[in-house]
């Protein structure tokens, strides 16, 4: 079903190596550092080889773009700020498990007196790596199987399955990533996936069945995501109390789309940020190349963080979007957006914002969501420089609303539609960053603004995510 957070149905999360492996820091010298500075800064060297110890199955021109960049060193800070780049590098391509770095002056016949040695020990994945886990939710439990194939003709090509098998539902999902050599970002992902979803505020059930193909890559400051999917959709009711509304719509439907997505990222962080900000904007179009699905969809989100006294953080965020139909024909339920919860205006139920029928909501076609956060250290700091530095104590003003608009009218009353009926909500918590991987929140929510059919959630409220308004 669709919706303002990332879409419930996605495929597995399979499309390749993890990003942003952190590398430790190569050990210095034990000097005074602005006279090693200038020690270093100062001494010219000459970079003579590199050698990757280790390789087995990697092809060497694949690395040869990685490590280029050392031979232009002109000193040992600059040799040795290049290392531990291409060592990040490296690590980057999900291939290696380890990466050492060894800098020693050169040795033999053609030695020159100021030329190093740079040596990088690698230890590669094995040829397939497994996961095995459960997930237990509400009166239901799963049983979660991965397979992955690293490197698998030598270039940073990664083959990757999961299965799982719950007490209610089953889902599987197959895909291949392949890097540009000397352009990580820039690569395609071919994917297969069965994947099914319960949506009880909306009495729904949804299973996808889809194949989609990715091109990533970067443009100047951007980075860019072109993609086509099709899926064959199959709606149903959750139970025997659904609306007319949502039988209605139960069925089978086929979606074939072209969407990009243009991204900007300056944050430090993508779960809690201290300072930075995001902009993404996307852009979906179906019905042009097959389907029964005819629409257009723009949505796009905004984030500002800045870095204030006594290490707290001010967040504000925007989201946004709009789902205009294509021909004659209504947009189907599992493609409208929807609004509420612990991840979004705060003080609500799970997605229970807008338009509805008989107690299911809905969607809507068009939404707009602010928030505003001040983000602080916890009280007296307890475990400071460790596990306390994973908490944060937050106050937060969130606002929004989600209607249907009647194209036939014009912009100023689409706007008043926007703007008559805002929910908003106030309120302070407690927040567990888990990694740079997602978040959890318990927050004491003040709900405002209620309007008729939403449900609120007056009081304490959990949530767990990876992308927070």
């Amino acid at each position: 079903m669709g919706t303002v957070h990332a879409r419930s149905l996605d495929p597995l999360p399979m499309y390749g190596p993890e990003l942003g492996v952190q590398a430790d820091d190569i050990d210095a010298p034990e000097a005074d550092p602005a006279v090693k500075k200038d020690v270093l800064e100062n001494k010219d060297v000459v970079v003579q080889r590199v050698h990757i110890d280790g390789l087995g199955r990697t092809k060497e021109d694949l690395l040869t773009h990685e490590i280029v960049e050392v031979f232009r060193s002109k000193n040992l800070i600059d040799v040795m700020r290049k290392s531990h780049e291409a060592r990040q590098k490296l690590l980057r391509l999900g291939i290696f498990r380890k990466v050492e770095v060894v800098i020693d002056t050169s040795r033999g016949v053609d030695a020159l007196p100021n030329g190093l040695d740079v040596t990088f020990e690698v230890t590669e994945l094995r040829r397939m790596t497994g996961s095995y886990h459960t997930m237990v939710g509400n009166n239901e439990g799963s049983m979660v199987l991965g397979l992955k194939f690293p490197n698998l003709f030598g270039r940073a090509e990664q083959l990757s399955g999961q299965f799982s098998y719950g007490t209610k539902e089953t889902s599987y999902g197959i895909s291949f990533f392949k890097p540009q050599p000397g352009q990580f970002e820039r690569n395609i992902s071919l994917n297969v996936y069965k994947v099914t979803g319960q949506f009880p505020w909306s009495s729904l059930r949804e299973t996808d069945r889809g194949i989609s193909a990715e091109l990533s890559f970067p443009l100047f400051m951007t980075n860019h995501t072109l993609k086509w999917e099709g899926v064959w959709r199959e709606l149903g009711c959750l139970s025997r109390t659904a609306s007319f509304a949502i039988r209605e719509e139960s069925g089978h439907s086929l979606k074939s789309s072209l969407s990009h997505a243009m991204v900007i990222d300056t944050r430090n962080s993508s779960i809690l940020p201290r300072k930075g900000g995001l902009l993404k904007i996307h852009q979906e179009l179906a019905g042009y190349t097959g389907g029964d699905a005819s629409f257009l969809k723009e949505d796009f989100e905004i984030q500002l963080n800045k870095t204030l006294f006594w290490d707290s953080v001010l967040s504000a965020s925007l989201w946004g979007g709009l789902l205009l139909p294509i021909g004659d024909k209504p947009t189907s339920v599992a493609d409208r957006f929807y609004l509420g919860g612990p991840t979004s205006i705060r003080g609500f139920r799970m997605y229970s914002l807008g338009p509805q029928s008989e107690g299911d909501y809905l969607g809507g076609g068009c939404y707009w969501a602010g928030g505003l956060h001040l983000y602080t250290p916890v009280p007296f700091r307890p475990g400071r420089g460790g596990f306390g530095d994973l908490f944060r104590t937050h106050f937060f003003l969130n606002a929004g609303n989600l209607c249907n608009l009647n194209y036939g009218e014009g912009p100023h009353a689409h706007l008043k539609r926007l703007t008559e009926c805002i929910r908003w909500s106030y309120g302070l918590g407690i927040l567990l960053r888990l990694g740079n991987i997602a978040r959890l929140e318990l927050n004491y929510c003040i709900p405002m603004g209620v309007q008729s059919g939403d449900r609120i959630c007056d009081g304490f409220q959990f949530g767990a995510g990876i992308r927070f308004l």
